[in-house]
């Protein structure tokens, strides 16, 4: 097949195996696939899946990985074994796992391993035991976005926010969208959104429900915090919403925030960093890292794009071939573009 494929630290987009189903997989044709800044993770810090311990992604720089984990695909082929509950033509789309023998000997992270080869490529294999079929007229772009979405979902759910309190989202990217999403779905106000970029701060409040927009050149979110709090009448916490990833910025959050606030950081992280742990502590702070999202939020996420409950497709800027995925990439190492960019590996699909 013809992919994007990743082999000594560099991107080239040529022929590669076809990935071959195994026992009760399914064999798709990738119909939508979103670029995702793990992408550019994985790449960057190669040494985390040099070593990851639990074995569920594997950088080896000696063969061909397929990058990709985000996305929607149409069934022509089957493993042995395989039930008739995804007949060749469905639309299917999964979370990004392969199982390795059923599940026993553990998982792969699509796109992330040599032996589970991601969606930048004209075809895909998924394992049945978590595929769902996509079933009447949703964009098969809208479908390939869950992902993200299930991220803020997660946060969220995981924040748990108690009247009164106020929720502030710190970067406007595609994690921050799935977060004002997830605020705005469950009727919480007011959300706060922060970031540098006016073109992304418009787009939280025009199609996913922020109320209140800072430009972070401009002010502290925390000022701004403290203004809608009293305004408001409330006497809640700020629960932060980290979806930036940069360094400092949490150390940076800490310094600045209030007694008691909540701090929950879904920028990825795949660099060390430093926090002044005394602040913290004499500011009574809560961090949570990482988590999820777990198949309740991602599955979740899924239903509400199908049933028309979200339309992630505001989120998405751009939609490109195989032939301009590298350049995407290096865009989003820069953090250059829209929020998100999908690839159509097979060409135009509806």
């Amino acid at each position: 097949m013809r992919a994007v494929v990743l082999r000594g630290g560099r991107l080239e987009v040529r022929d590669t195996a076809d990935p071959v189903p195994g026992p009760t997989d399914l064999l798709l044709k990738t119909l939508s696939t979103a670029i995702c800044a793990s992408d550019v993770h994985f790449m960057d810090h190669p040494e985390l899946a040099i070593d990851d311990p639990t074995g569920r992604s594997l950088y080896d720089a000696d063969r061909d990985i397929v990058m990709g984990h985000e996305f929607v695909g149409e069934v022509i082929g089957h493993g042995p074994g395989c039930s008739d509950a995804f007949p060749v033509g469905s639309r299917v789309t999964s979370m990004p796992i392969r199982l390795v023998d059923g599940g026993a000997g553990g998982l792969r992270i699509i796109g992330q391993h040599p032996e589970a080869q991601g969606s930048f490529g004209e075809l895909l294999v998924v394992p049945e035991a978590t595929a769902r079929v996509v079933e009447g007229s949703v964009s098969s772009d809208a479908i390939a976005v869950v992902d993200a979405f299930a991220v803020g979902e997660f946060y969220v759910r995981a924040a748990a926010i108690q009247p009164g309190e106020i929720p502030i989202v710190i970067g406007a990217g595609a994690i921050g969208l799935s977060a004002v999403a997830a605020l705005s779905s469950r009727g919480i106000e007011p959300i706060i959104v922060s970031d540098y970029k006016a073109e992304r701060r418009e787009l939280a409040k025009s199609h996913f429900g922020a109320d209140v927009l800072v430009d972070a050149v401009e002010e502290s979110v925390f000022d701004v915090f403290r203004r809608e709090r009293a305004q408001r009448h409330l006497g809640g916490s700020a629960v932060v919403f980290e979806c930036v990833g940069a360094p400092g910025l949490i150390d940076r959050i800490a310094a600045e925030a209030e007694f008691y606030t909540r701090i929950y950081c879904a920028g990825g992280w795949y660099t060390g960093d430093t926090l002044n742990i005394t602040q913290a502590t004499q500011q009574g702070l809560t961090f949570q890292f990482g988590g999820g999202p777990m198949p309740q939020d991602w599955y979740g996420v899924l239903d509400a794009v199908i049933e028309g409950r979200l339309d992630p497709l505001p989120s998405i800027g751009k939609v490109i071939g195989l032939d301009e995925v590298p350049e995407a990439i290096e865009a989003a190492r820069r953090s250059d573009g829209p929020p998100r960019i999908v690839v159509h590996p097979n060409g135009d699909v509806k």
